[in-house]
């Protein structure tokens, strides 16, 4: 029998397959991530790894673990995962792919046509009983149908996806995809939506100078990770009315605190990282993850593992 931990509950009744295969699981319990102490004495004994986007798996909690032989992100991305001392220790590394692509893409048109058509304002005058009759010049907003969009990572399953639902709006789909120039994108695009992973050589990737090269008037939208954006750099041209609006999933750190200064940015919209959050594309990564998990305690191939970099 395998001991695996489980870095919080997660959807659907996946787990259900490791008890009934013989597994120990333990479910860290409450709605918040353990604590990198916590999070240690949980894995120490631990054949397994069930974890998060939130969950920082680095050489030094891998050291605290010497059983870990299999981790299961629940997650298309692994930007939290040290691949090269996960490679060196022989502990493989799952991922749940393609199964949030449609959620994602969808969030990422919800996000693009909210922020365009600037339906936070509008709801909140409603709200706040500010709507007193139709207003030939109230909450003018930018046109979605026919208007151009730069995707960057196009070549992606999520970019791919936005790619589509643009197309159905007669959108011009600018792809851009490494090795192309971005600011030259940048330069022609009405909407700008961010699906490249995050590593070291796109973090930051939107900073003073992308922003200064993007067409005036611009939205920006990011369901990709929050370390794509220099959040300082999206705040000044925010504030001086470089962009017309920006609408984030993900931000960094995550949550934002209050006082960050992001957030007092206008025309910006902030959400609690959503993209998959369908009862349909949690539940599939739930399974996927507990396949990467079965396979990896049998000492079999992941049969969705982590992509080399």
């Amino acid at each position: 029998m395998s001991r695996v931990f489980v870095a919080r509950a997660i959807a659907g009744n996946a787990l259900q397959r490791l008890t009934a295969a013989g597994h120990e699981v333990e479910v860290w319990p409450g709605n918040l991530p353990p604590h990198p102490i916590e999070l240690r004495d949980a894995v120490a004994d631990a054949d397994g790894l069930l974890s998060m986007l939130t969950e920082r798996l680095d050489a030094a909690l891998l050291d605290a673990a010497p059983q870990l032989k299999v981790i299961a992100n629940y997650a298309v991305g692994f930007d939290n995962v040290d691949l090269a001392a996960t490679a060196a220790r022989g502990i493989a590394v799952g991922v749940t792919p393609d199964v949030l692509t449609d959620a994602t893409a969808d969030l990422t048109f919800a996000l693009l046509l909210a922020a365009a058509r600037r339906l936070p304002e509008a709801q909140q005058a409603v709200i706040q009983g500010r709507w007193r009759t139709f207003e030939p010049r109230g909450w003018l907003g930018a046109s979605v149908h026919g208007a151009s969009i730069a995707i960057v990572g196009a070549r992606g399953r999520i970019g791919g996806a936005v790619a589509r639902r643009a197309r159905g709006f007669d959108m011009e789909v600018i792809p851009v995809n490494r090795g192309d120039d971005l600011h030259a994108a940048l330069a022609r695009a009405d909407f700008v939506s961010l699906h490249t992973p995050l590593t070291p050589r796109t973090r930051h990737l939107i900073d003073d100078d992308a922003l200064a090269a993007t067409k005036p008037g611009a939205i920006l939208v990011n369901t990709g990770r929050g370390g794509l954006v220099d959040q300082d750099a999206l705040a000044r041209a925010l504030r001086e009315g470089r962009l017309r609006a920006a609408a984030l999933d993900v931000t960094d750190p995550e949550p934002l605190p209050p006082d960050d200064p992001l957030l007092a940015a206008p025309n910006l919209i902030v959400l609690p990282h959503i993209g998959s959050a369908t009862h349909q594309a949690r539940e599939a990564m739930a399974e996927m993850a507990v396949d990467n998990l079965l396979a990896g305690l049998a000492d079999e191939p992941l049969p969705y593992p982590a992509p080399q970099r």
